[in-house]
């Protein structure tokens, strides 16, 4: 299966007063300003290049457009309409395409969702939170677990 996805990239050039000006593929006007933008291999005003979805500016918002379906579109516009989306491995709800997300392993879950299943401390970043039977644990309750089954975890 081929990947559907096409992201280019968008260059801010200054425009050198010694050259003849370049026609805005946007407008069809020429650039005149300072500044120009060029993506998928033509230059654009700066308010000329907009995501077809929301209308942000996609010179301002980051270095990367996307098209699919002959429209322009900014990331998360993109996600939000082509983008896979997927359950929440706690919740079971769903999780929009273009939110963050935590991973272990194949789960995914919602930020709010990545929290130790058994007394629901939430982890931070650098926290050591453990995998067992398709459930999270924080580092306690997982040792607590060990020491049930029958052994203790090695310590060092």
């Amino acid at each position: 299966m081929q990947k559907q996805e096409k992201s280019f990239g968008i260059q801010m050039l200054s425009v050198q007063p010694d050259t003849k000006p370049k026609g805005c593929a946007g407008c069809n006007r020429k650039i005149k300003d300072r500044y120009l933008l060029k993506a998928l291999d033509k230059y654009w005003h700066e308010d000329c290049l907009k995501c077809a979805c929301c209308d942000c500016r996609l010179g301002e918002v980051g270095s990367t457009l996307y098209t699919k379906a002959n429209l322009i579109l900014c990331r998360r516009d993109y996600l939000r309409l082509f983008g896979v989306t997927g359950n929440c491995a706690a919740c079971s709800k769903l999780i929009p395409a273009f939110e963050m997300v935590m991973r272990a392993k194949d789960n995914v879950y919602h930020l709010d969702c990545f929290a130790c299943q058994l007394c629901n401390q939430r982890f931070c970043v650098g926290d050591k939170f453990f995998l067992k039977n398709n459930m999270i644990l924080c580092q306690t309750d997982y040792e607590e677990g060990l020491m049930k089954e029958g052994y203790a975890p090695q310590v060092r």
